[in-house]
């Protein structure tokens, strides 16, 4: 089966295993198994399509599926989300966000965002309101890729947060996401995602400006990711 998701005109995503990206026009397949840099500046476009991608915004013509269907509880069901702000209900401790998550989607799998949670040394009886920004984007994180999911939406999961935070961030993604599944992961700090990656899709005013793998980039450009983008992008500006 495939993923579709088309953000112009139209947007469409279909199946549980692949992901198939169209936007304006061009048609980007990822790979189950593969964890993929969706790269751009402030204002390409990564939010707008992650958010198409999990229901939070419709497109202006075209239609949305994802598993043949538009979004809703169903594709919620197979998506899991990290937005690029703190979503947690700041009076709730953290035993009472497992046991939302776990009410909610039948992929939580409580047992690991147990283990992972033991291992910040966080209480379950401490509120979002008591945390610091770092452990409520560390909490979030768990909470996303304690799913069991077949498509995971990381929205600039590492923006904004210290380098230790960052650190812990990228090691919680690589370490927990489902094998099986895709994971599609927005940022502008190429840098520190770039040794988890595998392919990579810039973005620029809406518009696929490059679709690669990292290893092609490296092989054909001798060239990091990192240095890649910037030169891509410096003659976009010029």
């Amino acid at each position: 089966m495939k993923q579709f998701i088309h953000t112009h005109r139209k947007a469409l995503v279909s199946g549980a295993v692949c992901l198939v990206l169209a936007l304006d026009h061009a048609d980007i397949a990822i790979e189950p198994g593969q964890i993929v840099g969706l790269l751009g500046p402030n204002g390409s476009g990564k939010t707008t399509l992650i958010k198409l991608a999990n229901g939070l915004l419709q497109p202006t013509s075209g239609s949305i599926l994802i598993d043949d269907m538009t979004p809703s509880p169903k594709t919620h069901a197979i998506v899991s989300y990290l937005p690029e702000r703190i979503a947690l209900t700041d009076w709730m401790n953290v035993r009472q966000l497992m046991d939302f998550y776990g009410d909610f989607y039948a992929d939580f799998q409580r047992e690991t965002a147990e283990q992972m949670l033991a291992q910040l040394q966080l209480p379950l009886g401490q509120t979002v309101r008591q945390m610091s920004k770092g452990t409520r984007e560390k909490l979030q994180l768990i909470l996303t890729m304690s799913r069991k999911a077949k498509l995971y939406l990381l929205d600039e999961p590492i923006g904004g947060v210290d380098p230790a935070t960052r650190d812990y961030i990228l090691h919680t993604i690589l370490s927990n996401y489902n094998p099986e599944a895709a994971v599609v992961i927005s940022t502008h700090l190429i840098t520190d995602v770039e040794s988890i990656l595998d392919s990579v899709i810039f973005l620029n005013q809406g518009k696929v400006v490059l679709q690669s793998t990292v290893d092609d980039i490296r092989e054909t450009r001798g060239k990091s990711v990192d240095a890649y983008f910037r030169e891509v992008f410096r003659c976009w500006e010029n």
